[in-house]
């Protein structure tokens, strides 16, 4: 499972950032402040540090510096918007720069992305009684597996990592067919209900009235 560490001193922060995370399948570790994270980071291993620059004891740039000789990748979260901050704390080593407020669905987007350029990515998805084994696109329900077709197991993924979110129907169809949607295909429709009826997720991945399909958890 892939570890992540988050380093922010304002708990509600912090507890929203990982109880999305959880969702998505990774294993969160919080720090309050510099000192702490850097205790944890010498005890554990991590695949990635979400980091806040402004913290008590030890500051973000002095961490990062420490957390470099360990080789782990690190997103800045931060306050500090202006373009200073920005280069500064990438020429120190950051792979993103996040300024807050920012949505959630945007920092799962650059995590994944920051995990894929290190070929870290995650191995497993649960969703309700519902396991997806990435790599080997075995997907199974309650122990049971589960026969997909290839599109029908790219729409689940899809939908499990956009949790709550409604999804355009062009959005689905180019994620999933890597094409241009026309707008007058069914394809999309076709395929959400033959997938949620297999996985009797009919009454989770819900219409939305002109727009596509959300996944409500």
């Amino acid at each position: 499972m892939i570890k992540i560490l988050i380093v922010e001193d304002e708990k509600p922060i912090s507890d929203l950032i990982k109880m999305n995370l959880v969702d998505e399948g990774y294993d969160c570790t919080c720090a309050y402040d510099g000192q702490q994270a850097a205790d944890i980071i010498e005890k554990t291993s991590f695949d990635l540090v979400l980091l806040d620059i402004m913290l008590p004891k030890i500051d973000g740039y002095e961490l990062i510096e420490y957390i470099n000789a360990y080789d782990i990748p690190v997103i800045f979260l931060t306050a500090k918007a202006n373009v200073a901050d920005k280069v500064k704390g990438l020429k120190a080593g950051a792979e993103d720069y996040m300024v807050k407020p920012f949505e959630i669905a945007e920092l799962l987007a650059r995590v994944e992305t920051v995990l894929r350029r290190y070929n870290k990515t995650v191995q497993e998805i649960n969703l309700f009684d519902i396991q997806i084994d990435i790599p080997s696109r075995v997907v199974t329900k309650g122990g049971e597996p589960v026969n997909l077709t290839a599109k029908e197991y790219d729409l689940l993924v899809l939908f499990a990592k956009n949790k709550n979110i409604a999804l355009y129907r062009d959005q689905i169809y180019s994620k999933v067919w890597g094409d241009k949607y026309l707008g007058n295909s069914r394809t999309v429709d076709l395929h959400v209900q033959r997938m949620r009826k297999k996985l009797g997720l009919e009454d989770k991945i819900v219409a939305v009235y002109k727009i596509g399909y959300r996944l409500e958890v």
